[in-house]
């Protein structure tokens, strides 16, 4: 049995390398009891802004099992988006952030995620499970620091000591015994860069984000208009937000990914900010076409266009 255990975790990972992830963990499927209470206390400190969906399906959240019954193991894969060319980035052009400059991830892992089961299923046999991509009630982000592909740095995002911050997270959830492995060290240290360079405050303190005060909130989850307190405070961000992760030191160890997909188009290379303030319906529908841009649409990227351009007349 345990040589068959070993046998399947291994092809697990070889394929997992094989579809082009850089890193696969694993983690026994179990209910994440310290996490669940970070999620009740950040809730109740109404700190989801206007994602009520964080509010939905608490216990699917907390405890795989739930969310596939005789789920036995968690698969965490990391997948980089970390791009060799980048857009303007100057401090007074506009920006989105790097994960959008492509084509939607969530279409491009889905995919590879899918040929993973069927090859799981070819080589083992009858396993059931699912794949998830930001895509259900799955704490992602709690699953690759049990896997030990990363840990979980002071701007809540997960880190690897090898790629830095810039990947995608991604399950499968499964109903087979595999060998698990375990969470790393924390190698965050002394260091407060994310906290003292996030402009509105939104890291409240060590390993806590209050979601509402975030940039990446303001500029794709939220619907209605920005408050005008944060007015000034966006770096020009008119499309999420990257500063905590451009100034991690981990990410001096960033290189750039090998998915031509998530590259960007030289149209939008080359955009300057007089290109985002004209831009029609039909350029964003052509520059937008499969990317997680759409996500915000082009009302609510205009909105946040006027909000930055506003900054200085107020």
């Amino acid at each position: 049995m345990t040589t068959l255990k070993r046998k399947h975790t291994d092809f697990i990972k070889k394929k997992a390398t094989e579809l082009g992830f850089q890193k696969c963990g694993i983690a026994k499927a179990k209910q994440l009891e310290q996490d669940a209470r970070h999620l009740e206390d950040w809730l109740n400190s109404n700190q989801q802004g206007e994602m009520g969906y964080m509010e939905n399906y608490f216990d699917k959240r907390i405890d795989p099992r739930i969310l596939v019954p005789g789920a036995k193991s968690v698969v965490s894969l990391l997948l980089n988006y970390y791009p060799e060319e980048k857009c303007n980035e100057e401090k007074e052009d506009f920006k989105i952030s790097k994960y959008a400059y492509g084509k939607d991830y969530h279409f491009v892992i889905k995919e590879k995620l899918k040929l993973f089961m069927l090859a799981i299923q070819e080589e083992i046999g009858a396993v059931d499970g699912r794949v998830f991509v930001d895509s259900a009630p799955v704490l992602d982000k709690a699953w690759a620091r049990e896997s030990g592909i990363g840990w979980m740095g002071k701007h809540t995002n997960v880190i690897n000591r090898e790629m830095g911050s810039f990947f995608f997270i991604a399950e499968l959830i499964l109903d087979l015994d595999l060998f698990y492995d375990h969470p790393i060290k924390d190698y965050c240290g002394t260091c407060t860069a994310c906290i003292d360079a996030c402009p509105t405050d939104a890291i409240v303190e060590p390993y806590k984000v209050d979601g509402s005060k975030c940039i990446s909130y303001f500029t794709i989850e939220l619907k209605n208009a920005i408050p005008d307190d944060v007015r000034g405070k966006f770096d020009n961000w008119i499309f999420g937000c990257d500063i905590c992760q451009d100034v991690c030191p981990w990410n001096k160890f960033s290189s750039a990914h090998n998915e031509p997909v998530f590259d960007p188009s030289p149209d939008l290379l080359n955009m300057s900010n007089a290109d985002w303030e004209d831009i029609t319906d039909e350029v964003f529908n052509v520059l937008f076409q499969k990317s997680a841009v759409k996500r915000t649409k082009i009302q609510g990227l205009k909105r946040n266009i006027d909000f930055v351009m506003k900054k200085g007349r107020e």
